[in-house]
């Protein structure tokens, strides 16, 4: 068992939950700002939180920029929307035609789709550069796919597996360096995979179903993870790349952690996960303030995690997030540029508003239920 380190302090835990959200929260929004502002469209507002403003000023194209009170998010409130959420817009009918370009609501359907994907597009593009830079200065990890040894009784060693078998491919999905493998298998307990392979230069195919393991980390947080029960045959070896390849492998572990996030909402929908599994804001906080006792190159690395979920959160068809807008731009063309009834988008924004705070209530239920506040409060009633 892992030894167990101190946790850190609650305003050490706060200062390193800010420091990750906020300049998240900032790139975002400003993926949106500056794919805005490249169609001349008016930005009333860009703020960093939500609730009061705590400080803030006007730039010269009229634009607020504040610093709110809940560091949960942020928003950019183009001319004309609603709300900071752009769910709709106002006041339209009354603007003079000569101003209409300025306006968000009345640029070209392609134009609002470009600004609302960009919030996301660059959240993934920062955690390229995050990672890309990593194997630029630190290089690249190689290890072979290769099996050295098989734990008996284990899944690999139900499926048959030998010392010396080279995988190949999980899924179908190539596998070429060990930490991919160990990657996939983690993130995969108790769920068949079929495991493509070589022996003795012949290709074979196994499906078996990783050992659910319940593992502890040296903070003390709890989680399953899925286990073949084979050890790799070589040692790792450090291989310096350059500058274009970095951005290869910023690109290749980027996507394989989206994939990753995709298989994780997928194993959710068909019962294969449990929805107690996922965390929220408070989770975040905390592994925020753990993660910042590791070193700078540990919380650089989960900032390039968060920010991926981030991305592909927003990306979710869910009215209230990007994804939603999307949905509704998509709708739009399909209906030869007539945007739907104002009725209808209301609707559909009310609908992913109670959505995205149910499931705001459910991760948060599952937070507090993993710092054991259900538990305590069950001990002091009984």
């Amino acid at each position: 068992m892992p030894t167990t380190f101190e946790q850190p302090s609650f305003l050490f835990t706060v200062l390193m939950f800010i420091l990750m959200i906020g300049p998240l929260v900032f790139v975002h929004e400003m993926g949106h700002y500056l794919v805005g502002r490249l169609f001349r469209t008016k930005v009333d507002s860009f703020s960093i939180g939500f609730g009061p403003q705590i400080a803030g000023w006007r730039d010269r194209r009229g634009t607020v920029w504040r610093l709110s009170a809940l560091p949960l998010g942020g928003y950019v409130k183009f001319a004309g929307d609603a709300n900071a959420a752009g769910a709709g817009s106002e006041g339209l009918s009354d603007i003079p035609l000569a101003e209409r370009g300025d306006y968000f609501a009345f640029k070209p359907l392609w134009q609002r789709a470009l600004i609302v994907l960009a919030g996301p597009a660059i959240n993934f593009l920062f955690a390229i550069l995050i990672f890309a830079g990593f194997a630029f200065t630190m290089g690249q990890i190689t290890m072979p796919p290769i099996v050295g040894q098989v734990q008996e009784g284990s899944a690999a060693d139900a499926a048959g597996f030998e010392v010396g078998d080279r995988i190949t491919s999980i899924d179908g999905r190539e596998i070429n360096e060990w930490p991919i493998l160990v990657q996939e298998v983690r993130m995969n307990p108790g769920v068949p995979m079929t495991v493509s392979l070589v022996r003795d230069g012949m290709p074979r195919e196994v499906t078996l179903t990783p050992k659910i393991i319940e593992m502890e980390d040296r903070f003390g947080n709890r989680g399953r993870i899925g286990q073949l029960g084979v050890a790799n045959a070589d040692a790792p070896e450090v291989r310096q790349v350059g500058l274009i390849e970095s951005v290869g492998i910023g690109i290749s572990e980027t996507a394989r952690t989206v994939r990753s996030m995709v298989d994780l909402l997928s194993q959710l929908i068909r019962g294969q996960r449990s929805i107690e599994e996922l965390g929220g804001p408070l989770k975040i906080g905390q592994m925020s303030g753990q993660v910042g006792t590791l070193g700078a190159a540990a919380f650089v690395s989960f900032m390039a995690l968060i920010s991926i979920n981030l991305g592909f959160i927003n990306l979710l068809p869910i009215p209230m997030l990007d994804g939603g807008h999307l949905a509704l731009y998509a709708a739009e063309a399909a209906r030869g540029g007539k945007p739907l009834p104002e009725r209808a988008q209301q609707w559909a924004f009310m609908g992913g508003f109670a959505l995205v705070i149910s499931f705001m209530l459910v991760v948060t239920f599952n937070d507090l239920a993993s710092f054991g506040v259900w538990r305590h409060a069950l001990e002091l009633l009984g």
